[in-house]
């Protein structure tokens, strides 16, 4: 049986992706056959396009997309917590973008019921990272201060939220047309990268949570206070800024937590966890979509419809 998918046979531009018709996937006795009725776009799946996909060792040609929201269209004899039709999301690293995806039982959550699947398929990737890096990572507790660069991407954004639900002081960086939206997440102070040194004006930071890299990087070990702990995506810790200022540094990658995701999910349906979604595509126009993502024209989730 055949289905729709967005597959690359190269590494490449946006140009490499190709709509098609491939294989339906058939489920072994641990996993699930789910019909895909949203998959988001994410940085991670045009770096993968454009290369990183042979850093990870991925053989192609592959299915791009790690997000994703539908039903259970079938589950394998082994499978004991999921059934036909049951409305689920998870993240997974490839393969999201195409009607059926193949996931394992620890890759998929309950989907929150005050969630549509499109609002859905863009809570996976962003909740879990932030969570994993802030909670898991950097160990932030209620009652203590974080500094969310990035705060008004779709990471930043779940981070603000996480943090906030959890009891923490929280300062967000963005530009300052952001400054209204991550307000709106819960942030308690606000700084305009763009006019202000946050250096200059945020001082004994728990810690430091940074999807941005570089320059930012390298500037945020001086807000922390003695013991503090700054949390990357992109870059690793310096071990001459941690020693100066006695503090930690890791940069850390997320993973598929179905106990997490659940907990995402409760946070959700109580309100204190909300999404933003900017633009909603057919799956025939990933490309576009990509070049949307890549230019970073668009300031909530872009989602696919297969």
């Amino acid at each position: 049986m055949k289905m729709k998918a967005i597959q690359i046979d190269e590494y490449g531009d946006e140009n490499v992706l190709n709509y098609t018709d491939v294989e339906r996937p058939e489920p072994k006795a641990d996993e699930i056959l789910v019909k895909v009725k949203a998959a988001a776009v994410n940085p991670v799946d045009w770096k993968i396009r454009d290369g990183k996909g042979k850093d990870f060792g991925m053989k192609l040609p592959l299915i791009l997309g790690a997000d994703f929201a539908g039903t259970v269209e079938e589950a394998g004899s082994a499978i004991e917590k999921f059934k036909k039709e049951d409305e689920v999301y998870g993240k997974i690293l490839t393969d999201c973008y195409a009607e059926y995806v193949i996931v394992k039982e620890n890759e998929l959550g309950r989907k929150p019921k005050n969630l549509d699947f499109k609002e859905a398929a863009s809570i996976p990737m962003g909740a879990l990272t932030a969570y994993q890096a802030i909670f898991d990572t950097a160990g932030l507790k209620s009652g203590q201060k974080i500094l969310v660069h990035g705060a008004s991407g779709s990471v930043g954004s779940m981070a603000v939220q996480l943090a906030k639900a959890k009891g923490a002081y929280v300062i967000g960086s963005a530009s300052g047309s952001n400054k209204d939206f991550v307000k709106k997440m819960g942030a308690d102070e606000f700084i305009d990268y763009k006019t202000t040194d946050f250096e200059e004006v945020v001082k004994n930071i728990d810690v430091v949570f940074d999807p941005v890299g570089g320059d930012t990087n390298k500037r945020s070990y001086q807000v922390l206070k003695e013991g503090g702990f700054l949390v990357s995506l992109v870059q690793g810790g310096s071990e001459e800024l941690m020693k100066k200022y006695n503090v930690q540094a890791k940069v850390m990658a997320s993973h598929p937590d179905p106990k997490q995701l659940n907990e995402i999910t409760e946070l959700i349906e109580a309100g204190k966890v909300v999404t933003n979604v900017d633009k909603i595509m057919p799956l025939s126009q990933a490309k576009e979509a990509q070049v949307l993502s890549k230019e970073r024209k668009v300031t909530g989730k872009i989602i696919l419809e297969p």
